[in-house]
């Protein structure tokens, strides 16, 4: 486990454009910051897609062939797919730009849950759209539903049929026995690519003891038959992600998990983390893996097979 995996996670649907004017909201804004954290060593890039008209997560096809063929053309990074789109979509709104691109990976959010972003109102700020301050302060009544049948479909869909892999999002203990129930029923093969979620108010907190026993469940759950990363939002970014190398992990960064690069400086790009935590990562020893890399170890089907 010499190799380790940068991903970045590049705009979300998290936070919203008066929370930093860095953040890449329009198709151009979105393939430069990808483009730019690739060549800083993301091997893989984990895309959302904006409406550019006043930066609304958006899962239409049309937003994300706004960046995705310039993505593809300026760099080799691996292309993975949010399937989770926003909390506030139905899952069809939600898989509709994903099925149609039919990217070599797409993330997987193995529970439903609850997902309150309104903590995030606690901090003053004058609101750039009239959709912002509404879609924060009624998380605090929001259900991500993700549902055995969902998530069925979802590997049935991008997987079976389209040929992704994923990223399987655990935010708690119980995704990770969902995913080896799924597992169990053949609908998930080796190798398995675990993302430990943490710090979102409704999972996991971002505290070494819970990832420690996460791992360990992991571990014991999947054998030698999974890598895992880790991602932490806000503060422990960076933190946990220093661990997660040291446990012979991976590591995701990028403006979806936190706006920040050091306390109290908004990053200005999302190649500015991605510089940041590979220097934590090779400074701890290890190498970062290139894009081929990483699709050799999770066995992707290639850049040559997707549909943009």
């Amino acid at each position: 486990m010499s190799k380790v995996i940068i991903s970045c996670a590049i705009t979300g649907s998290i936070h919203t454009p008066s929370m930093s004017p860095y953040l890449p909201v329009t198709g151009e804004e979105i393939a430069a910051h990808a483009i730019g954290a690739a060549r800083a060593g993301a091997a893989i890039l984990h895309l959302h897609a904006r409406d550019p008209a006043d930066g609304r997560p958006s899962a239409d096809p049309a937003h994300f062939m706004g960046f995705l063929p310039a993505i593809k053309a300026g760099c080799d990074a691996v292309v993975n797919l949010s399937t989770g789109g926003s909390a506030v979509m139905s899952l069809d709104e939600r898989l509709a730009g994903p099925l149609a691109a039919e990217p070599e990976m797409a993330s997987l959010n193995m529970g439903t849950m609850n997902f309150a972003l309104y903590p995030m109102l606690g901090k003053p700020r004058s609101w750039k759209h009239d959709w912002e301050e509404p879609f924060l302060r009624n998380s605090d009544d929001l259900v991500f539903r993700n549902t055995p049948r969902d998530i069925e479909g979802i590997l049935r869909r991008m997987g079976a049929e389209r040929g992704a892999r994923f990223e399987f999002e655990c935010y708690d203990l119980s995704h990770l026995h969902m995913l080896a129930h799924f597992r169990d029923r053949g609908l998930v093969k080796a190798p398995i690519f675990i993302q430990f979620v943490m710090g979102v108010l409704g999972g996991v907190a971002a505290e070494p003891e819970h990832l420690a026993h996460m791992k360990a469940t992991a571990d014991r759950l999947f054998g030698t038959d999974y890598q895992f990363s880790v991602l932490a939002a806000g503060r422990m970014q960076m933190p946990m992600a220093a661990i997660s190398a040291g446990m012979g992990g991976h590591v995701r960064v990028g403006l979806e998990d936190n706006l920040f690069l050091s306390r109290g400086v908004l990053a200005k790009s999302n190649a500015e983390q991605v510089d940041k935590v590979r220097g934590i990562v090779e400074a701890l020893g290890r190498t970062v893996a290139t894009p081929d890399e990483a699709r050799t170890m999770l066995g992707l089907k290639g850049a040559d097979a997707v549909a943009f």
